[in-house]
């Protein structure tokens, strides 16, 4: 994807993902029912780690 295609929406999108608890304990420690719970269900649902997928390149739970 493009830098030109990322909105400042997105951005601000990515941010929320940043800051949600269960999102940054998944990034953090790479396992448990957090990482279990983003990897399989929120990823697919979530606006904000959408979002987050588009601004970074990599899913809401990599490190």
């Amino acid at each position: 994807m493009s830098d030109a295609a990322i909105t400042d929406k997105d951005r601000a999108m990515a941010k929320k993902c940043v800051e949600c608890p269960v999102c940054s304990r998944a990034r953090r420690k790479q396992r448990g029912i957090a990482y279990w719970f983003v990897k399989r269900i929120e990823g697919g649902f979530c606006p904000y780690c959408q979002a987050y997928e588009r601004v970074y390149g990599k899913k809401a739970h990599e490190a």
